[in-house]
């Protein structure tokens, strides 16, 4: 079954589903409602089927009440379709052997870098009792041996992603955005991942949706708690292409660090 944007059912008492993603449907819901979401690498799963919107960011994804759910689910999701031999072929290559249950490990957090991004996507959440309560999840993290540095992702390639969404086809003007959008993902996100050594990123929310959706990187959002006014945010792991085994390990020890859902359950 499918999701799509912003229709979040009851997962805390049902079966997993999936979501279709193009630039934020299942990290965005996810995000508002507890629950945690697994946006691909583009091309790791099929979108035969889906009607597609960019298939140069379409991907489905997990949408569950736990990481190991998530994990679950995208192993039996994830494979060569010949029916999307255009966009599985490649990224088949990513798939390791075993699948991904083999990562969930509660120290999966030991000796990995992760890069705190807050500016711009923190920003929403500045007079809210969520900073802090980020901040002490960062603070659980280094506890559990994570190294961190501090990384600003910036906004450019909004615009040119938003307007290239709301073309009918593919001509000359959404060939150069989507060059554009090519060189704006290595020159930033890759740039940024390369050169500080990172094994993922890690943002408070929903921010992150549009860069991991420019480049078709992978993403987790994990839930981590409730504002002062009962609305829940979630923290987002990011990775680069193909990186869903780090992301896996970092995602499901921080579950099972922090144990949010079940703090909250009542």
């Amino acid at each position: 079954m499918e999701i799509r944007m912003g229709k979040v059912a009851d997962l805390q008492y049902q079966w997993p589903r999936s979501g279709s993603y193009t630039t934020g449907s299942i990290i965005c819901p996810v995000n508002n409602n507890f629950v945690v979401g697994s946006k691909p690498t583009v091309g790791l799963t099929s979108w035969a089927g889906v009607i597609s919107i960019s298939p140069w960011q379409d991907c489905v994804g997990p949408i569950c009440r736990t990481v190991s759910d998530v994990v679950y689910v995208l192993d039996a999701i994830v494979d060569f379709n010949p029916r999307d031999s255009q966009a599985t072929q490649e990224a088949s290559e990513f798939i390791p052997d075993g699948g991904y249950k083999q990562f969930l490990h509660y120290d999966g957090l030991s000796g990995k870098r992760l890069g705190v991004v807050r500016n711009p996507f923190s920003g929403f959440y500045n007079r809210s009792t969520i900073v802090s309560a980020f901040q002490d999840d960062l603070n659980i993290l280094r506890q559990r041996g994570i190294s961190m540095c501090q990384e600003k992702t910036d906004e450019h390639g909004q615009e040119i992603l938003e307007s290239s969404e709301r073309t009918n086809g593919i001509g000359e003007k959404e060939r150069i955005a989507m060059d554009m959008m090519e060189n704006l993902s290595r020159d930033g996100f890759e740039k940024l991942m390369k050169e500080n050594e990172l094994d993922a990123t890690v943002s408070l929310g929903p921010g992150m949706s549009g860069v991991l959706a420019i480049g078709g990187y992978p993403g987790i959002t994990v839930p981590a708690g409730y504002d002062e006014n009962g609305m829940p945010f979630g923290i987002c792991f990011g990775g680069l292409k193909g990186t869903e085994p780090k992301l896996v390990q970092v995602a499901y020890a921080y579950e099972q660090s922090t144990l949010a859902r079940l703090a909250h359950a009542n």
